[in-house]
């Protein structure tokens, strides 16, 4: 039993490549996890104030899209992590 990574960033491209992953899962009864990066290094030349704005909103559109693509999963008999 091994584990598939699936990097997700919400839409319809995301869902397809989800998709794909969840059947992976499925047929070798794999551990799925999905995970969300994002870079905000770009943010360091710019003013404090709008990085923590910019920092949290980033994280908790992160923490949603993983939501959805764990329900997705669900919804399709497979248990993920994200």
């Amino acid at each position: 039993m091994g584990k598939i990574l699936c990097a997700t960033r919400g839409g319809e491209a995301s869902y397809r490549t989800q998709d794909a992953a969840i059947n992976l899962a499925k047929e070798r009864g794999d551990t799925l996890v999905f995970i969300y990066v994002v870079d905000l290094h770009f943010l360091d030349k710019t003013r404090v104030s709008v990085i923590v704005d910019v920092n949290q909103e980033m994280t908790n559109m992160g923490e949603f899209l993983l939501l959805m693509a764990k329900e997705r999963a669900a919804e399709q008999g497979v248990v993920a992590e994200t």
